[in-house]
């Protein structure tokens, strides 16, 4: 019989909030909406609440949304933080997994079953990709190390290399697309014992190839659109996420449609 939860929170930043996987009205989906639409289909009981905010820093993600998913005592919870504290030059690996370490052993000692995910590999669309890729390889180890500790459930996107593919990235280059959610999604149940379906995680088509001067204006169209912007909020200390709360705060049934089209973007 499939595993069955009565209860999910999603903790974390913009991965876990859903950018960019925007239903019809404009919201964000994202996996972890995706995750609790199929638990919901398992069980009429089934509530959910995602405080995940983008551009949240490790240490706002616990400060400000584990005391609340804490008081919620919900079956599932979701911890994923740490990918915008790894982009900044001040990263310290040590103390974000000291913090790691005491944030799941909390989480745990409520009684539920944590869900834990690697990040999954951009760095191929990045530039400082080796610098980049370092660190995200290092706090992957920890994160695994962590959940075997814990006895926590882990979903390695990172050892997934169908994400290395633009297509699973929208054009930000930091954010997932629809199909990469989708896929995210896929792993997670996966993960959790929860079936799925096969085509969630199924490999994409051959892309189209890009030409070579095609693909140097998408990198300088890119770089004027999304790394300029990124690149002065942190020089002014402002982050997108600024006025920005979560868009689940309460644990509620699910009351969303499930089969809006995938805008995917996979055939090219």
């Amino acid at each position: 019989m499939p595993r069955q939860f009565n209860s999910f929170v999603a903790l974390g930043d913009s991965f876990t909030e859903g950018m960019v996987d925007p239903r019809p009205d404009g919201t964000f989906r994202g996996w972890a909406d995706r995750v609790a639409e199929v638990l919901a289909a398992q069980n009429p009981d089934f509530r959910y609440a995602n405080l995940a905010v983008r551009g949240r820093l490790f240490k706002g993600i616990v400060n400000e949304q584990v005391p609340l998913a804490i008081a919620m005592r919900p079956e599932l919870v979701s911890f994923v933080a740490g990918g915008n504290d790894a982009l900044r030059p001040g990263f310290d690996l040590p103390k974000i997994s000291r913090r790691l370490d005491w944030v799941v052993g909390r989480l745990s000692d409520t009684g539920a079953t944590v869900l834990l995910l690697t990040a999954a590999d951009v760095t191929f669309l990045l530039p400082a990709r080796r610098v980049i890729e370092e660190r995200a390889e290092a706090y992957n180890d920890v994160i695994r190390q962590t959940a075997a500790r814990h006895g926590a459930v882990l979903a390695d996107l990172w050892r997934d290399r169908g994400f290395v593919d633009r297509r699973m990235w929208a054009p930000d280059r930091l954010h997932l697309s629809p199909v990469g959610h989708r896929r995210a999604a896929g792993r997670v149940l996966a993960a959790l014992g929860v079936p799925v379906d096969e085509t969630w995680c199924a490999d994409l088509p051959p892309a189209t190839a890009r030409p070579w001067l095609r693909a140097r204006s998408e990198d300088v169209r890119w770089a004027g659109r999304y790394f300029a912007p990124w690149v002065r909020r942190r020089l002014t200390g402002r982050s997108s996420g600024d006025g920005i709360t979560a868009k689940r705060p309460a644990l509620d049934r699910m009351v969303e449609a499930t089969a809006e089209p995938l805008d995917d973007g996979a055939t090219g």
